[in-house]
């Protein structure tokens, strides 16, 4: 049988922090940015950022509409 491994705190704390960042400022975005510049609805946007940190990713690089 293998050896139990015991988990690594310090990484799951740095990926709590980054994770944390994103979903904060992805809200954040969304708040303050207009829904004619969001690519879908909002609250759709902000599960998914709340779910994992591609969901933060994916609204950074695809949901948002460029100001004109």
């Amino acid at each position: 049988m293998a050896a139990k491994r015991k988990p690594n705190k310090p990484a799951i704390a740095i990926i709590a922090v980054v994770h944390l960042t994103a979903v904060t400022l992805t809200w954040r975005d969304l708040r303050s940015r207009p829904p004619v510049q969001v690519r879908g609805p909002k609250w759709a946007w902000r599960v998914a950022s709340a779910l994992n940190t591609s969901g933060s990713v994916a609204y950074w690089l695809f949901g948002r509409r460029r100001a004109h």
